[in-house]
Formats: C-alpha cells, sequence, structure tokens
C-alpha cells in the first residue's frame, strides 16, 4: 500500500457496507490523493501516514448526500404558505398562477450572479451538517435561457464551495404561461435537451409526471429525448396522485423514481426488477400536510432501495436539514435508524448514479467523510434542531 496522506485513527465507524450500518469499533481510515485506501480495523491500518489525526472516539460516516433538491431559485413563497394554512390546496395555487410559475417569475428576473448569491447560504446550510455532495435540479427556468442560467448557476456553486455538485434538467416540471402542454414538451425535447446536453450542463433529466404537470406520454417523450443524448432519468412520481410514473420509470432504466406518496404494487415490483430507487421527501409531506404514507413496507419487502432527501425548494418543501429529513423520515415514514442513514448516505448515492464513487466508507472511494460528536449513530435521527457535526471532511481534505 502507498504511504497513506492521512489517516483518521481512534475512531467508531458507520462504513454504510453491507444492509445495515457496517459497523467498526476501533476503527481507521486512511486516504491517498482525496481517496480511501483503508476503511476498517484499526489493527489493520497503516501506520506510516503523512498526517495522522486522533477522533477521540468519534463516528465517522460517509459524507452525507442530499440527492433530491430544487436548491438555486430567487425569491420565496411564504405567501403561498400562508394561503394554505388558510386552506388553499397546491393545486388550487398552481392554477391560480403561483406555484412554480411563480418562481419562474422570479428567475428569470434574476441573473446568474444573484442566482448564486441567493442560493449560497442553503447551500451552506447543508454543507453545515456533513454534506459533501448534493444533486440540484433546475425546472424554475421554464425556457431554454433560464435553464440554462439556472443550471450554470448551480454548476457554479461547486466552485465556490468544496462540495461535489449533481445537475439535474427539469424542464418537464410545469408548463410556463402562454403555451400548450405538448408545444412545450416539443421545446423540452427537441431544444433544450439537445442545447444542455452540447454543454455538458446535465447529469441527467427530471420530469414531473403529475396531474398538475405532465401526462405519461409526455413524460415518456423527454425520457426518450433524454436517452438519445445520452443522459439517464429520474422521475417525481404518483406524489398527489397514482399516474404510474415509476413504472413507466423504471422501464426506461430511471437511477430513481422520487416522492412516491400513492405509488402502487405494480410500480413497486417495476422499480424492484431495474434498481430504480426510491427517494422519499418527508419536508414535503410534512409541508404540505399530506397524509397518504409511502408504501414503506412494500418497497422493503421488494428491495428496492430507500433514499431520503430534502426536496429543498421554495414551495413545498423550505428544509435545507439532512437531519431533519432523516428524523422526518423515521417519525412520519417509520423509517428505522440504519435506513435513515443508509437513505442519506449508500442509497442517495445510488439514485445519483454514484454508488461507485460515494456513500459508504470503502477502499477506493471519495475520502468524503463526517465525523460526529456523538455516543451512537441513533442520535442523527433522534435530535431535532441540533447539529453534532464535529468535523467534516471532503476529498480527504
Amino acid at each position: 500500500m502507498v504511504r497513506p496522506d492521512r489517516l483518521w485513527r481512534n475512531a467508531r465507524l458507520a462504513t454504510m457496507t453491507g444492509d445495515g450500518l457496517g459497523v467498526v469499533e476501533g476503527g481507521a481510515v486512511a486516504a491517498t490523493d482525496g481517496r480511501i485506501v483503508y476503511a476498517g480495523p484499526a489493527d489493520d491500518a497503516p501506520t506510516d501516514a503523512a498526517e495522522v489525526k486522533d477522533c477521540d472516539g468519534r463516528w465517522i460516516t460517509p459524507g452525507l448526500v442530499d440527492c433530491h433538491t430544487h436548491l438555486v431559485y430567487a425569491g420565496n413563497r411564504a405567501t403561498e404558505f400562508e394561503q394554505r394554512l388558510e386552506g388553499a390546496s397546491y393545486e388550487e395555487i398552481a392554477r391560480a398562477g403561483g406555484g412554480i410559475v411563480a418562481t419562474m417569475q422570479a428567475v428569470r428576473a434574476a441573473d446568474e450572479a444573484a442566482l448564486i448569491a441567493e442560493s449560497l447560504p442553503r447551500l451552506d446550510a447543508l454543507i453545515a451538517e456533513g454534506a459533501t455532495t448534493i444533486e440540484i435540479k433546475s425546472g424554475y427556468g421554464l425556457s431554454l435561457d433560464a435553464e440554462l442560467k439556472l443550471l450554470r448557476a448551480a454548476k457554479a456553486l461547486g466552485g465556490r464551495r468544496p462540495v461535489r455538485i449533481a445537475t439535474t434538467f427539469l424542464g418537464a416540471h410545469a408548463v410556463p404561461p402562454g403555451i400548450d402542454a405538448d408545444a412545450y414538451i416539443d421545446a423540452v425535447c427537441g431544444t433544450m435537451i439537445p442545447a444542455i446536453a452540447d454543454a455538458g450542463l446535465a447529469d441527467a433529466v427530471d420530469a414531473f409526471c403529475e396531474r398538475v404537470g405532465f401526462t405519461p406520454a409526455q413524460t415518456e417523450r423527454v425520457f426518450k429525448a433524454a436517452a438519445a443524448h445520452g443522459l439517464p432519468v429520474k422521475l417525481h412520481a404518483e406524489q398527489l396522485s397514482n399516474s404510474h410514473g415509476a413504472a413507466l420509470a423504471a422501464c426506461y432504466g430511471a437511477l430513481s423514481a422520487d416522492h412516491l406518496e400513492h405509488l402502487d404494487a405494480a410500480g413497486i415490483a417495476a422499480m424492484a426488477k431495474t434498481g430504480t430507487a426510491a427517494v422519499l421527501l418527508p419536508g414535503a409531506f410534512y409541508f404540505m400536510r399530506d397524509t397518504q404514507v409511502p408504501p414503506i413496507r412494500g418497497l422493503r419487502e421488494a428491495g428496492v432501495g430507500i433514499a431520503l432527501a430534502t426536496d429543498c425548494n421554495p414551495g413545498t418543501s423550505p428544509l435545507t436539514s439532512l437531519l431533519l429529513a432523516m428524523n422526518m423520515g423515521a417519525t412520519l415514514f417509520r423509517l428505522t435508524v440504519a435506513e435513515c442513514l443508509a437513505g442519506v448516505t449508500r442509497e442517495a448515492a445510488k439514485a445519483l448514479g454514484l454508488g461507485g464513487e460515494i456513500g459508504t466508507l470503502e477502499a477506493g472511494k471519495s475520502c468524503d467523510l463526517a465525523i460526529w460528536d456523538i455516543e451512537t449513530p441513533a442520535e442523527l435521527v433522534y435530535r431535532i434542531g441540533f447539529n453534532p457535526l464535529h468535523q467534516r471532511i471532503w476529498r480527504g481534505q
């Protein structure tokens, strides 16, 4: 073994390998050139590292992964929150010109610098809790120029902070005013996806398959266009109703289907067959006061990987805490501690197609670590409004 650059010793590890936490008491992690070269019992660890860090018995987990956000946007929708408190539904607000369209107007009015400035505090909040990889979707521009602007801003955030940014093109998020839905999908498929693919600005393509979004037929057109340009797909599916979007996404080998409150048995079976991850978003469930819980038991029994994410967005989940997302996943969806932690590490990495790069403590993977002042991993799920992060390591630094 090459002499490691750094060694973290006297630690307890939650490697997140296998099906559970992959606990190693008395563990160590060694890294060279930003990659893990050893993670396991301290007795077998290299002893000649250039720099040694004593963790004083603290826990080390993989750096956290937020695999579903809409983090880059302008303005806020606090007024809509107030309207919902007074009884208005998400669909009523959307049809009255609010919702995604309201944020679209704010985004179109903002320049790239303003978008970056508004988004940095949200990014910093996630980083402060140990996040090392964050997915950011577009979808609030709904025109080629505005979607390109959003994706450029998202990419730029990765240059402003030590964090991995995965970008997703979500042009099929809503129908902009004054255009027919099919005509808009023509533009998404024929103009936007080719231009964004050529610019290398997106790692995946997403869509909102829902009554207030796009039909399965329109969604399938988006999937076909993405495939033609070599981009994997994801899908907002079964949030407000069962449109059978998850099964459609699975047919196209989607990385993930997200939300899933109204997912049925056929959708679960399709996802299990193709390895499509289930990304659960308890922040939106909580914020919208939903009562239809995703079919957790069915997903478990089928062996579908379950990820958790903040769904950080201005309208339905203004959440910038993966720790709180884990607590919500446990309290609202009855996920176990192991499921919650896997949901923001191993399974979240898989939902981004990055399972070979991040999400577990294993030799060969990026040395993205979160070091915690806790006595047991359950504290990361149990506490509310408390951040026990001791240190965050990204690419070995």
